[in-house]
């Protein structure tokens, strides 16, 4: 009896997530003719139809739904199978994939990635960034081991690890007198935390429009066009140098809570333990 690989479930669950055949090739770093090749053979080894095809779109069908979700659960199984056999090596010393925010990863990474390859030679790190939803999603899906993220944030079936405060500053182009506020758009989760965390309940002070990225957002703010609020981390980084943004002393009582999360059960757990020790000791140090 013939089985499907796992390439090919790998293959499917790419056309599930991304209904396109070009964008699923492509996350999956193979040619369009390869990626449909091996569509086509998931098919006739089940013996059933997956995808509903015409020009322009891509509809899986319902047997396919189905083939989905059991797929992601043979992929959760493989993914349990190497966290089993990489809890037998030294402690942060095989492959980790690690999904980074991009309000955390240019502030953070520069100053611990260095410091953390020399503490763990061994260390295979491999990195993602995005915003919130899709690491957390990329993770639930076994194509993440761990998320390197701001809190709080809806997350289910995964387990969370504090690592330390990052308070919010207000910033602004020195000598300006602009008072509107202008945001990241809808999607990063900064925006969320620096309206809660930052009480402000004035919205006629905040833009209509949101910045698409936080060098975008410095930007702006270096034109005089708003202020804004950057967590304390921002202080010092690459996005500030040359410019004439300023920031008020941190509020102790407005901040983010940095963190780490990862699948329930994982195996993997002390050695995520280690990564946020390390991760705050290479930040602080």
């Amino acid at each position: 009896m013939n089985q499907p690989t796992l390439k090919q479930l790998r293959y499917f669950l790419a056309l599930a997530k991304e209904r396109h055949f070009g964008r699923a090739a492509e996350a999956c770093f193979v040619s369009q003719s390869a990626f449909s090749s091996a569509i086509k053979e998931l098919e006739s080894t089940l013996g059933v139809q997956l995808v509903d095809r015409n020009n322009r779109n891509v509809t899986i069908s319902a047997i396919g739904q189905d083939v989905a979700v059991q797929a992601r659960l043979v992929m959760r199984d493989l993914e349990g199978l190497v966290e089993l056999t990489q809890g037998q090596t030294e402690p942060l010393g095989g492959e980790l994939r690690l999904g980074v925010i991009p309000t955390i990863a240019p502030f953070m990474l520069p100053k611990t990635l260095p410091r953390l390859r020399r503490t763990y030679p061994d260390l295979r790190l491999y990195l993602v960034e995005d915003q919130t939803q899709r690491i957390y999603e990329r993770l639930l899906a076994g194509e993440l081991d761990v998320l390197l993220l701001a809190l709080p944030w809806p997350l289910r079936n995964v387990e969370t690890r504090e690592l330390f405060r990052d308070r919010f500053c207000r910033a602004y182009r020195a000598g300006s007198e602009e008072q509107s506020i202008l945001l990241l758009e809808d999607g990063h989760c900064l925006r969320d935390h620096a309206l809660d965390a930052c009480r402000i309940r004035n919205s006629n002070r905040i833009q209509r429009f949101g910045a698409s990225s936080l060098l975008t957002l410095i930007e702006m703010v270096d034109a005089d066009l708003a202020t804004t609020y950057l967590p304390e981390m921002a202080k010092g980084s690459a996005l500030m140098k040359n410019t004439r943004v300023q920031l008020d002393p941190p509020d102790d009582k407005s901040y983010r809570m940095i963190g780490l999360a990862w699948r329930k059960g994982s195996r993997r757990v002390d050695e995520f333990a280690l990564l946020g020790q390390s991760l705050v000791e290479c930040f602080n140090g």
